[in-house]
């Protein structure tokens, strides 16, 4: 017997050989002490996935990262200093960190355990020829299940019987119609969609009856293969991360040495060596960005909350700042850029083709013929061919819609629940219909006849068959036309012209069915099967699975926003090409063409292929759960950043592995959600727009507070050095440096995380993901604003010293003074880096209320620094003169002009270009 471990394929024996080789009877099914013995054997039908880390092990990683290292580093140097408070905030800073960071990972390490639940539902299983209810998790291979509408399959299994068995497996392979399940087997080399003969573990049956034989169990279903390419995918480090370890590393390196040049400077001018080393500890401490990390997880917890407004749940806090360089945005067709409702769209009856309006299933809409509107009056009596066609339509129809105010319902095949909808908008009832003409004899679709008939006996006692198929079964069963001159012999000429309309509406990816019915006469008989011949032909009818609301445009703003839309999905090539144009993405970016692949062209390929694949194709149809991993690997390959929406379990290994994981909220299953980072709780495409805006939002106001952070910070070491070099006294005291950096500037950078999105935030194309945060412009622009800010501290500082001399209470002042104005500066600053090109008055400071509070608090703060005894006791200033208050405010405001006229003269060049 094939174990339960390996990847066996049963799709492709016939049923005897499978229950051979199983050791099973396929009518009387497994005996409890073969089915016991199994179980010891196999183990139990439930997932096995990855074994998660410990509690312990999620907390002890979350101080991996350089920056941490860093500030332990700083705290132990500042307690063996003396500076107990120092060291003590930036322990509360990591430790904070820490326990935010553990909570997330916890919440994301809980997929494989969602996914486990999910999978393991009853089973109704025949053992010893008695049927009993039993947790799908004890099935062995070779138990005999039972399945009928509603049933989730508990385990792949070959099928024995079928009964118009119809499994959705849309969660699995992407295809949105209801697959008819057969006994018969299939070719070994079949898609994964298109093997009848098998039902798959956590796929489910819509409509009919049937029984199966397990086959495998656990791990070794399809479910299983995906639960383990979950498992196999890891946890990707964010480009931010990965920007901040890098921008990181630079900060060590340009700390130690500034700080070594600054106390090997000190010292060779004649100052005291350990004063030096104490004035080095104290710039390396402040150089390092203690809110660096604070503020960033702020930014990002910000926007998550912004997002959740706009219905975008956030799962994985550090992923969300990956939305903001987003290049591609990889999407299933069926529930995503679909509705995964079917939705008839058009109704070909005698001359008449009816246009019908409205979207899955809700039943508002209507049916026109040309400029007028039709209903059905009298369903039962009408005899035009309109409404004989709706007639069929809803008659020979095994679905049920149930309605409950706004609240919809549905239980069968997605066509057959399309014909319900069509029918209702006509102003039909379904229940009235099921009244006027009782059903007494049917024939379930058959994947060899094509068709499906129902015999129904009217008031009067007369019977009636209906039918609907194939067009060209029904074509092919009829002898008859209904035309605008009621019924006529059909002839060779009307089923070739009815043959091109089934190929023109088949060509625009409908699904046809063709629809006709016959009228019984006494001594017809009840064999049902004999009725499928000298029938009536009645028409044509073409569904959809619709595009969801506001899609296009949201496409449309990707394409503006430089975001490539490729569609993956295991639907037909044929459908997915149609999709694509009636969304526009066979034009790419630049307006170049792009292609359309089947799933068959990408195996076997090679590197270099799949790079050329990537970059040409913006759509890839009849994939499996390994191509969509492959195809995320090779944009991200090709230097992507990409962004993965996604519903179905067969999405999950694709989501996990993804920069970002987007799921869908209400159709996403379980395994879905819990591999993606964020979640779209209303299932709009749309939504994505806004979340991509915040992720670039996200971004801007990051490198607005490291902008302001470190030109402040570097301001700082530049004013001590350049003091030292002149040999001047320091212009600032150890404790001054302190308190600039753990509390002036850390309202200003906080409230920076809050700006708002710019205008033409989505006119932008994303930020190059190979890009360093610190590139060398933006290191030049920190870098002279950081000089502009050391001289505008250096002037008043020389200034003070004229004035009240340069030692005693004379230098105190002085240094009060240049204290004053480089926090002054500093905060002013703030305002500077709101944009690095625009003015400051081109943007309202009430748009950001935070900034202008923080302004204001950091302004009092400062205040008490100089007018609150005890303060001025510890930090060693003096109340300051109106004097020196105007010197004060005259070098703020001459940073402030200095950098509006520099941003002046880049939009001048730029315009000029």
């Amino acid at each position: 017997m094939t174990d339960a471990g390996a990847r066996a394929t049963f799709h492709d024996r016939a049923v005897s050989d499978v229950a051979v080789e199983l050791r099973s009877n396929s009518t009387q099914g497994l005996t409890a002490a073969d089915a016991a013995a199994r179980l010891s054997e196999h183990g139990p039908n439930a997932l096995a996935g990855a074994r998660g880390r410990s509690l312990l092990t999620i907390l002890l990683l979350q101080f991996r990262s350089l920056i941490v290292l860093l500030l332990a580093v700083a705290s132990a140097i500042a307690f063996v200093m003396g500076d107990a408070i120092e060291g003590t905030a930036i322990l509360v800073v990591i430790v904070l960190n820490a326990l935010i960071g553990f909570a997330t990972e916890w919440k994301a390490a809980q997929a494989l355990d969602s996914l486990r639940d999910q999978a393991v539902p009853m089973a109704r299983v025949r053992r010893d020829g008695v049927e009993a209810a039993l947790p799908a998790r004890d099935l062995v291979p070779g138990d005999l299940i039972l399945l009928a509408a509603g049933d989730r399959v508990p385990a792949d299994a070959r099928v024995l019987e079928s009964v118009e068995l119809q499994v959705d497996e849309s969660s699995l392979t992407g295809e949105s119609l209801a697959v008819l399940k057969a006994t018969d087997a299939v070719d070994a080399s079949a898609a994964l969609g298109d093997r009848p003969s098998v039902v798959h573990m956590g796929t489910t049956v819509m409509a009919g009856r049937g029984a199966a034989l397990v086959t495998t169990t656990g791990a070794a279903t399809e479910l299983g293969q995906i639960d383990s390419m979950i498992a196999d995918v890891g946890d990707r480090t964010t480009p931010l991360e990965s920007k901040l370890e890098q921008l990181n590393r630079s900060i060590l390196v340009l700390v130690l040495v500034l700080c070594a040049v600054i106390v090997l400077a000190g010292w060779l001018r004649g100052n005291a060596i350990l004063r030096m080393l104490e004035v080095g500890v104290s710039l390396a401490i402040a150089a390092v960005p203690e809110g660096l990390l604070a503020v960033t997880t702020m930014t990002l917890a910000v926007g998550m909350q912004r997002m959740a407004r706009m219905r975008a749940l956030v799962r994985r806090l550090p992923a969300v700042e990956a939305l903001g360089s987003t290049t591609v945005i990889c999407t299933d067709k069926t529930g995503t850029l679909t509705r995964n409702e079917m939705t008839a769209r058009v109704l070909l009856a005698s001359d008449q083709r009816v246009e019908i309006s409205g979207s899955g299933y809700s039943s508002d809409g209507e049916l026109r013929s040309g400029d007028h509107a039709l209903k059905v009056e009298s369903p039962g009596d009408a005899d035009d061919a309109v409404a004989i066609a709706l007639r069929i339509g809803a008659l020979c129809n095994d679905a049920t819609v149930t309605r409950n105010g706004g609240d919809v319902k549905v239980l069968g095949d997605p066509t057959e629940v399309a014909l319900l909808v069509l029918a209702e908008k006509a102003g039909m009832s379904a229940d009235a219909l099921a009244g006027a003409f009782t059903r007494v004899g049917e024939q379930p679709f058959d994947s060899v006849t094509k068709r499906m008939l129902t015999v129904h006996r009217k008031a009067d006692g007369a019977r009636v068959v209906f039918a609907k198929g194939a067009p060209s079964a029904m074509l092919d069963a009829s002898a008859w036309l209904l035309d605008k001159n009621g019924r006529s012999a059909m002839t060779e000429a009307a089923k070739t012209e009815w043959r091109e309309k089934n190929d023109a509406l088949a060509g625009g990816a409908l699904r046809v069915l063709g629809l006709a019915f016959r009228p019984l006469v006494d001594g017809d008989g009840d064999n049902v099967g004999d009725f499928a011949r000298d029938m009536t032909f009645v028409g044509l009818v073409g569904m959809m699975d619709p595009l969801s609301d506001g899609v296009k445009e949201t496409i449309e703003t990707c394409r503006r926003a430089g975001i490539r839309v490729v569609m993956i999905t295991g639907d037909q090539l044929a459908t997915a090409t149609e999709i694509a144009r009636q969304l526009a993405l066979d034009v790419g970016l630049g307006g170049v063409a792009m292609r359309v692949v089947h799933a068959r062209e990408l195996d076997g390929l090679d590197d270099a292929a799949w790079q050329k694949v990537v970059s040409e194709a913006s759509v890839f149809a009849r994939v499996t759960p390994e191509h969509k991993l492959q195809i995320v690997r090779a944009l991200q390959q090709h230097g992507d950043i990409v962004a993965m929406t996604g519903d179905g379990v067969n999405d999950a290994p694709a989501l996990k592995a993804s920069d970002i994981g987007i799921a869908m909220g209400i159709r996403g299953t379980d395994v879905a959600k819990d591999a993606a980072d964020i979640v779209i709780t209303d299932d709009n495409f749309s939504t994505i727009v806004g979340a991509v805006e915040q992720g670039r939002v996200i971004v801007s106001n990051i490198l607005r507070f490291i902008h302001y952070l470190f030109a402040c910070n570097f301001a700082e070491i530049l004013t001590v050095f350049t003091a030292i070099m002149l040999g001047w006294p320091l212009p600032i005291a150890v404790l001054q440096i302190l308190w600039l950096n753990m509390v002036t500037d850390l309202f200003p950078a906080l409230a920076l995380a809050m700006e708002p999105a710019a205008d033409d935030v989505m006119q932008q194309p994303p930020r190059d993901p190979e890009a360093p945060l610190m590139t060398r412009s933006f290191g030049w622009l920190i870098g002279w604003q950081g000089v502009l800010l050391a001289a505008a501290t250096l002037v008043p500082f020389r200034v003070g010293m004229r004035w009240y001399g340069a030692d005693g209470t004379g230098l105190e002042h002085a240094v009060t003074i240049a204290f004053m104005t480089l926090a002054m500066v500093q905060i002013a600053h703030a305002l500077n880096v709101r944009s690095r090109t625009d003015s400051l008055f081109s943007r309202s400071l009430f748009r950001n209320a935070w900034l202008l509070a923080a302004i204001a608090l950091s302004v009092l703060v400062q205040l008490s620094s100089v007018y609150v005894p005890f303060l001025r006791r510890v930090l060693h200033t003096v109340p300051l003169a109106w004097q020196d208050w105007s010197l004060i405010l005259a070098c703020t405001l001459l940073v402030l002009a200095v950098v509006e006229v520099v941003k002046w003269i880049g939009r001048e060049r730029a315009a000029k270009r």
